[in-house]
């Protein structure tokens, strides 16, 4: 990338973040919606430690969907559906910069929410620090790539934004009651265990509990990983595939 277009990436960047402090629902639903499931259920568990080491790896798993998956599907509908998208097409920022400008903005989302969810993790619920920074750096990265990118297909499917969070809640909501968020999703029945070990955010929970609380090795959770990076080549392949700069409907 061209010394300009890092610029314009960082440009827009910059304006996606001032954007979305500008608005309270993102910020809600990036940030407090994670934190008062983590209040929550931490204080309805607080007398049981091994409930606690769930919740924790659990809530972050969440907050890396949350923050990637849900975020982009409802503002990339409302930004095609208002026109924008078309518009920017029009304009000689290259689409390299903006889309490179929105995704950053996620990644941002999703590092500071981590990075909370492990303090108060640490300093409240008696979780502690990472057993292992690198896994936990590597299954946030190939996370957030993952539910970012499926963010993005799910809202190619999306027919207008009136419509976008029915879409995008009924995947993410059962999602994290499936994938074990606030409980450990072996002791479920069957049925619903055999759905959750296809999801990701099931193996995505798993890789960051190891990090975070059993220190199991990195090599006994690479099946996770490559669950989660298997997603996220679909993910991809179905971004780019559908992906239209114009509204679907005038």
């Amino acid at each position: 990338m061209s010394d300009s277009a890092a610029a314009l990436t960082w440009r827009q960047y910059r304006l996606e973040r001032k954007m979305f402090w500008r608005n309270p629902s993102a910020a809600f639903f990036n940030f407090l919606l994670p934190l008062l499931f983590l209040s929550l259920f931490g204080a309805i568990f607080s007398g049981n430690q091994s409930d606690l080491d769930v919740i924790v790896p659990g809530i972050a798993g969440m907050a890396v969907m949350s923050t990637t998956f849900t975020a982009l599907a409802m503002n990339m509908v409302f930004l095609r559906e208002q026109g924008v998208l078309k518009r920017l097409r029009g304009t000689p920022l290259p689409s390299g910069a903006y889309l490179g400008g929105l995704a950053a903005n996620a990644v941002t989302n999703t590092v500071t929410q981590i990075t909370i969810i492990l303090i108060a993790g640490a300093a409240v619920f008696g979780v502690g620090m990472p057993e292992d920074w690198l896994q936990l750096v590597v299954f946030t990265a190939v996370g957030v790539v993952c539910f970012a990118s499926l963010g993005v297909a799910l809202a190619h499917v999306i027919p207008n934004f009136d419509s976008a969070p029915a879409y995008t809640n009924a995947i993410f909501l059962p999602m994290i009651f499936i994938s074990g968020v606030f409980y450990d999703a072996d002791h479920v029945p069957t049925f619903l265990r055999d759905i959750a070990e296809i999801l990701p955010l099931t193996h995505l929970i798993d890789g960051l509990s190891a990090a975070m609380v059993t220190g199991a090795s990195f090599s006994s959770e690479l099946s996770d990983l490559l669950v989660v990076a298997a997603w996220g080549v679909f993910g991809i392949f179905f971004a780019i595939r559908g992906f239209s700069w114009e509204a679907r409907r005038d």
